[in-house]
């Protein structure tokens, strides 16, 4: 099977609604839906699918990442290449979209390039749960932290972005809880997901796409496919779908 390669530097998003962004995910899973191999996403996805998340963040204003994924992989909002970043500049936005992560507890890597790099904005969303210690010790980083009501962190955090950063397109990029919050609280509008042409099996309490959230036919979430591109040099498929309203 030839290689096909979809250009998500063309894509087109709706309008955000007024009181938050437009919420888009985008993962890579194995075929048995497993998200993590020793305890990071490496190894899952090719060259190709890391590209295809950089294309994603040129339509981006924030990208997103729950505070496990910073613990485990550590994470920025770079594109990683000049012709992705005059993209966004051509499209009258900065080069690198705002990196945004929410944690409750507080308790992040410091040290990783999140906090330390200075090429790209960052924001800590902070739940009021998180102790003084852990709140100071995050602020004196320099990265900016917002506080969030406890138990209602979510939405609030999506408010913020749409009302004072300005954000109408927020990428989100993982991890499992994160992902299942948002889709509990129905706050998804796309689903981005690579499909790896491998099997990770073990055992069944390693994470899926979407995790940490007890299961129940009526709570089914129904996407619709918008597309669906297979590239036989990788064994990946690439798969994008809408949420039905």
């Amino acid at each position: 099977m030839e290689a096909a390669v979809p250009d998500y530097t063309a894509l087109e998003f709706p309008d955000p609604p007024e009181d938050r962004p437009y919420v888009i995910l985008n993962m890579v899973s194995s075929l048995d839906g497993r998200v993590v191999v020793e305890g990071t996403e490496k190894g899952l996805g090719s060259p190709r699918d890391q590209r295809l998340m950089r294309e994603l963040r040129v339509h981006a204003d924030v990208t997103l990442n729950g505070a496990g994924t910073l613990r485990a992989s550590g994470t920025s909002s770079r594109l990683g290449d000049p012709v992705l970043e005059e993209l966004r500049v051509a499209r009258g936005m900065p080069r690198t979209p705002i990196a945004a992560v929410l944690s409750r507890s507080g308790d992040l890597p410091l040290d990783r390039l999140f906090f330390t790099a200075t090429d790209f904005e960052a924001v800590v969303y902070l739940s009021e749960e998180a102790s003084d210690v852990r709140r100071h010790a995050v602020q004196a980083t320099g990265r900016r932290v917002i506080p969030l009501p406890a138990g209602d962190e979510v939405p609030a955090m999506l408010a913020h972005m749409r009302s004072e950063l300005g954000a109408r397109l927020l990428l989100v990029e993982g991890g499992p809880t994160t992902n299942g919050e948002l889709f509990d609280r129905d706050l998804v509008d796309e689903f981005f997901l690579t499909l790896g042409g491998v099997v990770v099996s073990g055992a069944p309490t390693k994470p899926t796409v979407v995790s940490d959230r007890a299961p129940s036919i009526d709570a089914l979430k129904h996407l619709e496919l918008l597309s669906a591109t297979p590239n036989g040099e990788t064994d990946e498929v690439y798969l994008r779908y809408r949420v039905r309203r």
